[in-house]
């Protein structure tokens, strides 16, 4: 959101949140060609299907770097049977009450729950799942024609699970990344984050007279939701047959080598531009699961971010006193922090505070993740930074180490992406550019983590931001400011 960070649709930060029967006009200009999607940011609505694809095409006078003939979009999510409401509450409650794992897995919307499309081929209890095709719940199917090249656009916009999709048979050509092209390379399966988007190639060069299996399994926890199952048919036959195998394995869900393989061979494309040699500043977030009495919270530097009634975007440009804490927060954790332990204080607190960068500084962010609270273990977090893309400089086991692992920063094919993953008990480290006046949130995409404290927010250049549409406006301190006509 260049010029209207108004538009970015973060309640709280950016607007109000639009209460029931209010109409709000989102108006951005498109400046960014490539694989989007969007999807409400108030609570945990996402959860609840508040989400679909943006699909921006270059402009008609310029052309990809990379031929098809046609084009599929996938836009990936979980599904619970449990309504978004319930699953806020159960987050909110002492002692907690987790969300579970999801009933299933959808593609574009659709899936099933009390059938399988494979159980022909696999090792399962359920029964077939019998379609005539117009069913609501019957999945959409990839139809294709033979010795053709196709783009397959890919989305997660999962609350909880991290991904693998794989298409029986075919090899899959990786191309774009987040909006920016990457030096392509070809895989049998890609794993996906929640934020996260992806473009593929695949070319139809197998047997035309045969079905194929397109599989999403869950990869970074341990699964019980059975694989979102689909065909790529070819149309040399008909779509009802059944392809003769079964699906592609969703690799074991917590073998992080080959997550971290997979992740490591995504770098730019020859002419992207590159990361600027030296940062101005830089900061370390440990992310860490702790406790506010009974309740149980995630916390970046032992402070868990609760959101204030009047948007920063009003409180920062009017300048308002009282609205948020105006105490930075911590810019670095204990340099003692043993991050393979259980943390030794297990208290937290919460805090709405702001990193405040100047115009154009160039931020160096250090993402550690660290032992969960109770038992050993450590989880996938998927960050996503609003407002900005930012270059992955590199991703580290164990605890980062100031002044030694940035001498194997990647400087020169550094992917530029707007969501990056942090693994179990290592660092992730990212460069970006604060050149775009707005306040900004960078949060763990996994949608019961945020609610449950999981992110920070960043503002650069607050005096630049133009004129904010009143309805945006319309809560907290700065409802008087509209309502007296201001």
């Amino acid at each position: 959101q260049i010029d209207t960070p108004w538009a970015d649709g973060t309640a709280a930060i950016s607007q109000c949140a639009i209460n029931p029967g209010e109409t709000f006009h989102y108006r951005f200009k498109v400046d960014r060609p490539g694989t989007y999607f969007y999807h409400g940011h108030y609570g945990m609505q996402r959860a609840a299907g508040l989400y679909g694809s943006l699909i921006v095409n270059l402009p008609e006078n310029q052309t990809e770097p990379f031929h098809y003939d046609g084009e599929f979009n996938l836009l990936l999510s979980d599904w619970w049977h449990k309504s978004s409401h319930e699953q806020e509450v159960g987050l909110s409650s002492a002692p907690l009450r987790w969300i579970g794992e999801p009933q299933s897995l959808l593609i574009n919307g659709r899936g099933q729950f009390n059938c399988s499309l494979a159980a022909k081929f696999v090792n399962t209890s359920l029964p077939q799942c019998n379609f005539k095709g117009g069913e609501e719940c019957a999945p959409q199917i990839l139809h294709v024609e033979p010795k053709k090249t196709y783009r397959i656009r890919i989305a997660s916009t999962t609350s909880l699970a991290s991904l693998n999709l794989a298409i029986s048979n075919h090899k899959l050509i990786v191309v774009e990344a987040d909006g920016n092209y990457v030096h392509p390379f070809a895989v049998d399966d890609i794993d996906i984050y929640s934020g996260e988007t992806y473009s593929v190639l695949l070319t139809t060069d197998q047997d035309p007279n045969k079905n194929y299996w397109l599989s999403i399994g869950v990869r970074g926890r341990k699964p019980n939701t059975s694989q979102a199952l689909t065909f790529l048919n070819y149309k040399t036959i008909s779509a009802s047959v059944f392809p003769t195998s079964p699906p592609p394995v969703t690799p074991l869900w917590n073998d992080f080598n080959r997550s971290k393989a997979f992740t490591k061979q995504i770098i730019s494309k020859m002419g992207t531009p590159q990361p600027p040699k030296y940062s101005h500043q830089k900061i370390l977030l440990l992310n860490t699961q702790n406790l506010i009495g009974n309740f149980t919270k995630w916390a970046i530097n032992n402070v868990s971010l609760t959101l204030p009634v009047t948007p920063y975007i009003g409180s920062l440009k009017f300048k308002l006193k009282n609205t948020f804490d105006r105490k930075p927060p911590p810019r670095t954790f204990p340099i003692d922090y043993d991050i393979f332990k259980n943390p030794v204080n297990p208290n937290t607190t919460t805090g709405n505070g702001v990193y405040v960068f100047q115009l154009n500084e160039v931020v160096d962010v250090i993402l550690q993740n660290a032992n969960q609270l109770n038992g050993n273990g450590s989880e996938i977090h998927p960050w996503h930074l609003h407002g900005h893309d930012f270059w992955v400089l590199g991703y580290g086991e164990g605890k980062f180490r100031p002044g030694i692992d940035e001498k194997n920063f990647n400087l020169t094919r550094a992917p530029l992406r707007n969501t990056a993953v942090i693994f179990p008990y290592g660092w992730t480290a990212l460069r970006f550019k604060a050149d775009n006046p707005g306040v900004w949130a960078f949060h763990c995409h996994i949608e019961p983590h945020l609610h449950m404290g999981m992110g920070v927010i960043f503002a650069e250049g607050v005096g630049k931001i133009g004129k904010v549409p009143p309805q945006a406006l319309t809560c907290g301190a700065t409802a008087r400011f509209v309502n007296n006509g201001h």
